[in-house]
């Protein structure tokens, strides 16, 4: 028989599972659906009691301790056992004392802590536990961590969110974080899980507290958060017993009335006790609520109901734990009974521990008179205050220690959160429509707009949108004007986003569901929710919307995580834990395609210690104190993740312009990586040049030139012979070093538009004498290795002849905008404010003026900016984003822009032997003591760095990029290169190796 239940339980929940995520009918136009249920079925059948899991097993030690306790207790102190009272550690020295005397006069058991802050808090634990004579049990409501009463405590998700989440294991893990919280500050009881089945949507006190509709999804995610509590030694209180899921008033207020039979509320409310219990649940809180169908007597609130306390929970559910009453302040209770009268027939009703007294020594004395009188026995008292007592032990208050403040604001706020917080959303975040597949978002070459609703913060949110591609924010106070702005998108995202606050409320406005469904008819609409999934149960009609996101909470990580859903960095997995409507209901949640692009997470998810990686804070600032650099970009991704990502100093050495992330730089010699190279590979891949083509063949100018001969490897290699550089802009030079009026006019007109300054512009005809000057230098008497600029000029002018486009325009159509490098850019001063652009330096040999968003490389500004060894500007993200390409071997956002074999041809080194350590393009690691890197990377990494003091590199093996931008040259280039002789660069690189925890 026991065998056919449980195959039956089986069905019941493979049933279940295949039924998550299927659509089920129309959408209801603004109409919240009620959960309708099949009682009959998914009937839980508890274990033998003696079967029952047990975290806090009864040992000899233990009730030697508790008999000892027990019968030197005088009857006062036996009493005082029962109480827990509200402690707030922001309150004045008047409630201390107050505190401090029940604890001397009334010898209370307990504290409940409300409002306050961390370290106070354990401060005072510390004060009344020292004045108790019987260690103290401390409790608080911390459903969703501490922060759901202290400040400068971590904030979890809340329930609702976490029941979107189908990985049980991750619960667990929450569970174990917030144990481990409140063991640090002395707490042995955590008022939760909130157990209840909200299946009355308008609920005013459940609602996201509640892990959501399905009695079975909810009690999953109870079971898990409570073994990750318990875990770690504290004890779990399943509340509100027996059910307050579906209810229409706050008990905080008013008696809640459930009109629902004794076997509705045996198969929906109390089937997660059951399993509770029988899973190992210490204690419950039996709520204030009204059930007429198990307590007869006319608004008889069943936390002081005998038949609930005693015959429903204790003796035919069998729970044996600890019992609690909700607060007893509340008006539910305290409407009903005054204090003392309240707090007396709640322990005669059957509950251990009274919550909240509001008068403890009226209510001792109550509970006395009822002793005297014979209404409360000896046996009565003893249940439950020895059953307080195991509990004491086995919190081990048998061996009280005082509570250590030593770094306890530190220990309660570790990076290891942000990386499971990161887990949690990237598994909660549910995609609810997505027609035609616009999600994720594919194409970035495409304009699109922001539109923000609600009234809450949406930095994260636009700051991550903006890192994959160019999104514009549209506002407007006029919906027509607004309507006029948006025409030319393509696409309109848009942000729903209220208080991560559990009490505001988050619901649309009139006018907010006016404006957004207009905007959703006129345009192609993504809208992302950052609020309760009950909120959308008021927009009327979804048909209007192409895409639909559901990201439950609007906190930063949230909010970086649904930007991350919306361009395919991540897959969504989460299941909505309510209904919304007849189309989006319990259990539905759609699956899209994941791209290959770089998302965003902590260290920790991705194998990299940031106790280790906080040491670049420390060169940085070595950098910057040092005048090595006056700013610095520093960016570390891993497995496909960036998850580090800092600016640091200023645009200059005056402390005006804070470098931002977003900022660019000019990149020198990494142009040749992230410009002229990709575009060669794609001529190769496509056959228009070789291994062994000649220069003299690929480049006319080179025919019977000394050059002729020199081989495409070669050339890539800085094998060629080919001289270092030459110095083209003196030759333009008046004698006061002032430009020539032969080669230079201060005004755009005929015959010099090649803009090398402000208002400077080069003769055009000046691009020939360049390559001339090449053409007829000397080579080198010593085949070597030797770097030389004059292999990507070339590279540049083979480029444009082969394809008729200049290399600005073939680096952006091929590459670019696909990739969303939307802040890479030649001549940026055509696109972008001077203020996000850090100067490189106060010219004062060519041009003569502050170089800001002009490039830096004299010969590269000769050439209108537009170099194949130099011009590009751009920030440490998009740099990251092309790294990620190489990496990934030509792939990206699932589009392949050459062959993982056509990579591995470039990333080659062709001459080690004869110690030159260049692959074609790339740069490599030395091969002696001297070189671009720490020396701590693998031989088949790459990458290049720039004399303006930048660098880019990446691992295969360890699957890591790492980019670092800063304008060392400013204010003067040529003094001391001190960031590279301080090995700045190659330092940080050695921490992010050091950093890697999985090696």
């Amino acid at each position: 028989m026991k065998k056919i239940i449980q195959l039956a339980f089986i069905l019941v929940i493979l049933t279940f599972v295949t039924n998550c995520g299927v659509s089920r009918g129309k959408t209801s136009v603004g109409k919240i659906v009620k959960p309708e249920f099949s009682y009959d079925d998914e009937v839980y059948v508890p274990v033998l009691k003696s079967e029952r899991k047990n975290f806090f097993k009864d040992s000899e030690p233990e009730t030697k301790w508790v008999d000892s306790i027990y019968t030197q207790m005088t009857f006062e102190e036996k009493v005082g056992q029962l109480f827990m009272v509200a402690a707030y550690s922001n309150k004045d020295t008047v409630h201390v004392n107050s505190i401090d005397k029940l604890i001397k006069e009334n010898k209370i058991g307990g504290l409940i802590f409300f409002q306050g802050g961390p370290g106070r808090q354990a401060n005072l634990t510390n004060r009344f536990q020292l004045k108790s004579k019987v260690p103290l049990f401390i409790g608080i409501d911390a459903e969703w961590g501490l922060s759901m009463r202290l400040d400068s405590t971590y904030k979890y998700p809340w329930n609702t969110t976490l029941g979107a989440i189908r990985d049980l294991k991750l619960i667990e893990e929450v569970g174990k974080n917030m144990a481990q919280e409140a063991k640090r500050i002395g707490a042995q009881f955590n008022f939760a899980p909130v157990i209840d089945i909200n299946t009355n949507p308008k609920n005013p006190i459940i609602g996201n507290r509640s892990f959501g509709e399905d009695k079975m999804n909810v009690t999953d995610h109870a079971v898990a958060l409570m073994k990750g509590v318990q875990s770690q030694g504290v004890f779990c209180t399943g509340k509100h017993f027996p059910g307050h899921g579906d209810t229409a008033l706050d008990s905080h207020y008013a008696l809640p009335l459930v009109s629902f039979s004794k076997d509705r509320i045996e198969k929906v409310e109390l089937y997660p006790y059951k399993r509770m219990f029988d899973e190992g649940l210490v204690s419950v809180m039996v709520a204030h609520l009204n059930i007429p169908s198990l307590e007869p007597r006319e608004n008889y609130p069943t936390s002081v109901s005998y038949n609930v306390v005693t015959d429903l929970l204790q003796n035919e559910l069998g729970f044996d734990g600890l019992i609690f009453t909700d607060a007893l302040n509340m008006k539910a209770a305290s409407k009903f009974l005054k204090p003392g009268d309240i707090d007396l027939e709640a322990f005669l009703a059957g509950n251990d521990i009274l919550l909240f007294a509001e008068n403890v020594p009226l209510a001792v004395q109550k509970i006395t008179e009822a002793y005297q009188t014979g209404l409360i026995t000896d046996d009565r008292i003893a249940k439950s205050v020895k059953k307080i007592l195991h509990y004491k032990f086995k919190a081990g208050l048998n061996h009280y220690k005082p509570i250590d403040t030593k770094n306890l604001s530190n220990d309660l706020n570790t990076t290891f959160k942000d990386a499971l917080q990161y887990q949690l959303y990237e598994h909660a975040t549910t995609v609810l429509k997505n027609k035609d597949n616009i999600l994720p978002i594919k194409n970035l070459d495409q304009k699109i707009a922001y539109v923000k609703f609600g009234d809450d913060t949406n930095s994260s949110f636009v700051t991550t949108l903006k890192k994959y591609m160019e999104v514009t924010e549209v506002s407007d106070t006029n919906l027509d004007s607004l309507e006029v702005k948006l025409k030319e998108f393509k696409t309109v995202i848009v942000g729903y986003h209220k208080s991560d606050k559990a009490w505001k409320k988050h619901d649309f406005s009139e006018t907010e569901l006016v404006w957004i469904q207009d905007i959703a008819k006129k345009n192609t609409v993504i809208l992302d929710a950052f609020t309760k999934p009950y909120s959308l149960s008021a927009i009327p009609n979804f048909e209007d919307f192409e895409g639909v996101v559901m990201s439950y909470q609007n906190s930063d990580i949230a909010q970086i995580v649904g930007a991350e859903l919306l361009f395919g960095a991540i897959e969504p997995q989460g299941k909505l834990p309510v209904s919304i409507n007849e189309e989006f209901k319990d259990g539905f949640g759609l699956t899209t395609e994941k791209l290959n692009r770089l998302g965003f997470t902590a260290p920790e998810n991705v194998g990299m210690s940031p106790k280790v990686l906080s040491q670049i804070d420390v060169l940085a600032k070595k950098a910057i104190d040092g005048k090595m650099t006056p700013g610095i970009q520093v960016l570390v991704a891993r497995r496909g993740k960036v998850l580090f990502q800092k600016s640091y100093g200023y645009q200059t050495y005056e402390p005006i312009t804070k470098v931002q992330n977003s900022d660019i730089y000019d990149m020198a010699s990494v142009t040749k990586m992230v410009a002229t190279l990709p575009n060669v590979m794609q001529l190769l891949e496509q056959g228009k040049v070789t291994l062994d083509s000649k220069l003299g063949d690929m480049l006319p100018i080179l025919k019977g030139s000394n050059k002729q001969d020199i081989s495409f490897k070669n050339l890539l290699s800085h094998y060629a012979g080919l001289q270092a550089w030459i110095p083209f802009y003196k030759a333009t030079l008046n004698a006061d070093k002032s430009p020539s009026d032969k080669y230079y006019s201060l005004n755009l007109k005929e015959g010099f538009t090649t803009r090398v300054a402000e208002n400077l512009y080069l003769r055009n005809d000046y691009q020939d004498s360049i390559m001339k000057q090449i053409a007829d230098s000397k080579l080198l008497e010593k085949k070597e290795y030797k770097y030389s600029d004059f292999t990507f000029i070339l590279l540049k002018e083979y480029l444009e002849k082969t394809t008729g486009k200049t290399l600005d325009v073939l680096s952006s159509e091929n590459f670019y905008k696909s990739l969303g490098m939307n802040n890479t850019m030649y001549n940026p001063l055509r696109k972008l404010d001077v203020s996000v652009i850090a100067p490189t330096e106060i010219d004062t040999y060519f041009r003569q003026a502050l170089v800001q968003g002009y490039v830096h490389d004299m010969a590269a500004a000769m050439q209108g900016g537009v170099a194949g060894h130099a011009g590009i500007f751009s920030n440490a993200m998009d740099i990251a984003k092309m790294m990620q390409m190489y990496l990934q071997k030509g792939n990206y956002g699932n589009i392949q822009y050459f062959k993982p074999s056509t990579f591995d041809i470039f990333n080659t080194c062709y001459f080690c032997s004869e110690g030159n350590r260049r692959g074609l393009g790339f740069d490599k690691p030395q091969l002696g003591k001297e070189g671009p890197t720490c020396g701590c990377v693998s031989k088949s990494s790459f990458g290049h760095t720039g004399f303006t003091g930048t660098m880019a590199w990446a691992d295969p093996e360890t699957e890591i990029v790492y980019v670092f931008l800063s304008n060392r040259t400013f204010p003067d280039s040529n003094v001391e290169n001190k960031l590279s002789k301080e090995n700045i660069r190659e330092d940080i690189q050695k921490v992010i190796q050091e950093a890697i925890l999985d090696k």
